[in-house]
């Protein structure tokens, strides 16, 4: 299904949607949305996918804005399996959510402040994967020294998967196209067309000058970057991509 776009709110929202006790754990993620049931084995496939280091053994890996669901629960199981050294950063009121694992270190507070201030001050990873979280970023931070911070932290060969980036200029093509059109009317259940709001800038959702912008300032640093399509599995598909950066 074609998903609304996300409510504008930022890191700081987290910790009280985590307190929620009325919530599921994918709406405490989402912002009171459950968009996500039943997709978490497609989207930690994905992630596999894109990041083939997390099945071989013994990796360093950082997780930014985990959440509490199904993807940070495989995280973890993974870690212990494979061996790796696993960091976990978000709310310590999320963090209290997933399990306890001795494979997974909790750092409580904001990318990359909590990390900086934390005893893994001075660690890099092999893998390190912000899923889902850029388009929260973006609303009260800024998205470029946040993945400059990402880059600084990666190994030699080591790779950052951005994904799930709700992509507004993606979105407008989408519903300008014949198929975007189908899709509205099959969806919403109307006879109407969709509303296609109007080229704008737009100061707290993502489109692609800010994904582009991420791709190039990465490379102009020294890493291979690559904007790749989701798989027609996920939910957010149509409208939604991922960046893939790494290390040569």
């Amino acid at each position: 299904a074609l998903a609304k776009a996300p409510e504008r709110f930022g890191f700081d929202r987290f910790r009280d949607l985590a307190l929620d006790p009325s919530l599921s754990i994918n709406q405490k993620m989402d912002g009171v949305d459950d968009s996500r049931d039943g997709y978490d084995a497609a989207i930690w496939a994905s992630i596999l996918d894109v990041l083939p280091r997390l099945n071989a053994p013994d990796a360093d890996v950082l997780d930014i804005g985990p959440g509490c669901g199904g993807v940070a629960r495989s995280m973890i199981a993974l870690a212990e399996a494979q061996g790796h050294r696993l960091t976990l950063v978000d709310h310590a009121e999320m963090l209290a959510l997933l399990p306890d694992s001795p494979a997974a270190i909790r750092v409580p507070g904001r990318f990359p402040e909590g990390l900086a201030a934390s005893p893994q001050a001075d660690a890099s990873y092999d893998v390190i994967l912000a899923y889902s979280v850029l388009q929260y970023v973006i609303v009260d931070a800024n998205p470029f020294a946040f993945i400059d911070a990402a880059l600084a932290r990666l190994k030699p060969g080591g790779a950052l998967l951005v994904g799930d980036a709700p992509n507004f200029s993606k979105l407008r093509r989408f519903l300008s196209s014949e198929a975007g059109r189908t899709h509205h009317y099959a969806y919403m259940k109307t006879d109407q067309p969709p509303d296609v709001p109007a080229f704008a800038l737009l100061k707290d959702r993502i489109d692609d000058g800010v994904m582009l912008g991420l791709v190039s300032r990465a490379r102009l640093a020294g890493f291979d970057a690559y904007l790749l399509p989701q798989p027609e599995t996920l939910p957010f598909a149509r409208w939604r991509e991922d960046l893939l950066i790494r290390r040569p």
